[in-house]
């Protein structure tokens, strides 16, 4: 093994550490809503986002579409595990009307993997044309889902209060990144490296508000509703904002 290959390997377990924490970072919420028995305004749909781009991922890494990215299927098949469990947890604690709303995401979700994986094995018989197919549809929905934090970052800024940005959470999606981010360089993979470069730009953003705002965790009484507007008393609808190590 050479320096290169032993160097992109050590990330890719630097990776594989902090993707871990960074899927397991959400428990506090997700203890939150089981004590309450309630979803309250938090979203499923990072959750949601997460589990499609963690699919991807996992398929991405697999022998038969790249090489030696086994790294990334592992972390990511463990993704898929952490992140089922989180939209089954939303499912049963979501109101009527929210259910059915899960249940059209997660069969957007399943069309959406579905079409990539068959036309990625049937549709191409060569190697870098699997690549090409599977990196692409990666890294379409890394970036939508790496963008998704300017919701929450927005709030973050509008109400002057990280409460609903967890710091553990931001932490952890700026070092998969930026381990993810090296790991493509060294290898070469820009489906790997373009999408983390933004994640890690994201994070970095981030920290920086979570730095600035710290102090006011909680502290305002003003929050945004569903659609935007300040009424007090009622919570956030984008937290628990969450990433795809890939």
């Amino acid at each position: 093994m050479g320096n290169g290959d032993a160097l992109r390997m050590t990330f890719g377990i630097i990776g594989n550490a902090a993707g871990l924490f960074l899927f397991l970072s959400p428990m506090v919420t997700f203890k939150r809503i089981v004590t309450k028995k309630s979803t309250e305004q938090f979203s499923v749909i990072p959750y949601i986002m997460t589990l499609l781009n963690c699919l991807l991922a996992a398929w991405y890494g697999l022998p038969f579409i790249t090489k030696n990215n086994y790294l990334v299927s592992a972390i990511n098949a463990i993704g898929v595990v952490i992140e089922t469990t989180y939209v089954l947890i939303f499912f049963v604690f979501s109101p009527k009307k929210e259910k059915a709303r899960i249940l059209r995401l997660l069969a957007c979700v399943t069309v959406l993997f579905s079409a990539v994986a068959l036309v990625s094995i049937f549709a191409f018989h060569k190697e870098k044309h699997r690549q090409l197919i599977c990196g692409f549809a990666l890294t379409i929905f890394s970036i939508i889902m790496y963008a998704s934090p300017l919701a929450v970052m927005k709030v973050v800024i509008k109400t002057k209060s990280v409460e609903y940005m967890p710091f553990l959470l931001s932490l952890f999606v700026f070092l998969s990144a930026v381990s993810w981010l090296v790991y493509g360089f060294i290898g070469k993979d820009i489906f790997i490296l373009v999408p983390n470069a933004l994640g890690s730009v994201f994070g970095a953003m981030q920290l920086t508000l979570y730095a600035i705002y710290c102090k006011n965790k909680g502290e305002n009484k003003k929050k945004p509703t569903m659609d935007g507007s300040l009424e007090n008393g009622l919570t956030n609808n984008s937290s628990g904002l969450q990433k795809s190590p890939n």
